[in-house]
């Protein structure tokens, strides 16, 4: 059995945002039921599984996980550019002409 880890209380804020939603009949009793077997209230299991699927979410959004042969490629693209194409000389001197020029 795994123990409840309530995540959510160790932000350090007092709670003032109201967060409000309908489910499904059944949807709830599960809920309340995995709260109940977990000791705690059906807000608190319900805030803190949507806290930890949302903290997933943002983590897998802005990590990027390479291969080791693909961090190889990565690290040596960085360390030896290409030469600039057209295409990105054009581009820059379009970003320079539109941002940096006044």
């Amino acid at each position: 059995m795994n123990k409840f880890v309530d995540i959510a209380s160790k932000v350090d804020e007092r709670a003032t945002e109201r967060m409000s939603f309908r489910t499904k009949p059944r949807i709830k009793e599960v809920i309340r039921y995995a709260a109940a077997v977990s000791g705690v209230d059906d807000s608190t299991f319900a805030m803190n599984a949507a806290y930890k699927a949302a903290l997933e979410v943002i983590e897998a959004q802005e990590r990027t996980v390479l291969r080791g042969e693909d961090a190889v490629v990565l690290l040596d693209a960085l360390e030896n550019p290409s030469p600039p194409t057209e295409a990105m000389r054009s581009a820059f001197a379009q970003y320079r002409d539109r941002y940096l020029s006044n």
